[in-house]
């Protein structure tokens, strides 16, 4: 059959570590399965998966028995499984979430129950306990959790994009969609390039485009994706003995990001970010990157204007950390007081695609919305990377159902 008009038992729209987690977990259970999934760029996991800082997270933060929670713990283990299984570089180097001030000990005490609650390994450090792990950090308490690690999730993605293609799937770069018409027997999804694939099943995990997807479907979410920009810097090489592992502040419980920490990847470099700034384009990796249409899309959702009346303040912390570097270092000086501003270099920024309601509140958990012929991801912000592997079996399970 021509790529012009393919037919396949299910039809996946991604190709970053959720949709490629969810076409090897399909083939896994149904070996049979024709799956086609398409891609609108040359390369797989070109944005979320392939520019974070590489963490698998333990599930600390979630509330208990929330899917982020779940999925986090159950998602770490399988993760590391898989890594080792095949070869891919993975470490599990455990991470201390640091309090500097006296204000932080109750969030802190309270992460430490939540760890508790989600069946996490947790030990509360002294800070001598804290200089023996790591020398350069300053805090009056830390919570360090060992089942912290980090990866290469490009590297992950490669492994299942091989997978299943061994299993049988056809995976089309260069094929983003532009049209979806679902009857009570089949999806048919328009290409740009003029293919049209038909399915049984669609499964849309197209990220910061999951919404427009779903809309394409004949879907009316009640979100909206927001784009979140995390500019990143880079220790200089020979202020990498800074950092062991990973080091975060204690989080605001009434912001959805984590603050700006410090990162050891798997190949020695060490990330210092994100901060999480308002991105005016999708796309927008750089500070004055521009989409007017995406833009005013952003700026016509009444729920962006909710968010930003109760979140101003943060927000406009966040965006000075964007324009001034001093900034961004006396974050960190925070955690490490021997950062200088001469020791961090660029390094490249990463887009969060956060779903938002009309009510202005930001979705905190996974968001799965089915109809009958589909199944949309229509929020898999972090810890989606570490919790991909139980995420494309839930998902598998839904697309079965349906066949």
């Amino acid at each position: 059959m021509s790529s012009r008009g393919s037919v396949a038992d299910v039809v996946v729209v991604g190709g970053g570590i959720v949709g490629l987690a969810s076409a090897h977990a399909i083939l896994q259970q149904r070996p049979d399965c024709r799956v086609i999934l398409l891609e609108k760029e040359s390369k797989l996991a070109t944005h979320q998966t392939g520019r974070n800082s590489g963490v698998i997270h333990s599930g600390v933060y979630y509330a208990p028995g929330s899917a982020k929670a779940t999925y986090a713990k159950a998602g770490s283990e399988a993760m590391f499984a898989f890594a080792r299984k095949h070869g891919i570089a993975v470490e599990q180097c455990g991470k201390a979430i640091v309090a500097t001030s006296e204000q932080e000990l109750g969030p802190l005490a309270k992460l430490e129950r939540r760890a508790a609650d989600n069946g996490l390994e947790a030990h509360r450090l002294t800070p001598a306990e804290l200089r023996e792990r790591e020398p350069h950090v300053a805090g009056i308490a830390a919570l360090w959790l060992p089942s912290t690690g980090i990866i290469d999730y490009v590297a992950v993605c490669e492994t299942l994009r091989e997978l299943a293609i061994d299993a049988g799937a056809e995976i089309r770069p260069r094929a983003k969609v532009v049209g979806i018409n679902e009857s009570a027997s089949e999806v048919v999804v328009a290409c740009a390039d003029g293919a049209e694939v038909r399915g049984r099943v669609l499964v849309n995990c197209a990220g910061l485009y999951s919404d427009r997807v779903a809309r394409l479907a004949g879907l009316a979410p009640d979100v909206q994706i927001l784009p979140f920009r995390g500019e990143y810097f880079e220790l200089a090489r020979s202020r990498r003995h800074l950092v062991r592992g990973l080091v975060y502040p204690v989080p605001d419980p009434a912001y959805p990001f984590l603050g700006v920490h410090l990162t050891r990847g798997v190949h020695g470099d060490v990330h210092a970010g994100p901060n999480a700034v308002l991105a005016w384009a999708r796309e927008g990796y750089r500070l004055f990157d521009v989409n007017t249409r995406e833009l005013g899309q952003t700026l016509s959702y009444p729920g962006f204007w909710r968010f930003a009346r109760q979140h101003w303040r943060m927000g406009a912390t966040e965006y000075r950390r964007s324009f001034s570097r001093r900034a961004f270092v006396t974050a960190l000086q925070r955690l490490v007081p021997e950062v200088e501003l001469a020791d961090l270099e660029a390094a490249p920024a990463g887009v969060r695609a956060q779903a938002v309601r009309r009510n202005g509140q930001l979705v905190d958990d996974f968001l799965f919305v089915d109809s009958p012929r589909s199944v949309h991801v229509l929020n898999a912000p972090s810890p989606a990377a570490t919790a991909s592997l139980p995420i494309g079996r839930e998902i598998a399970g839904r697309v079965l159902a349906r066949l």
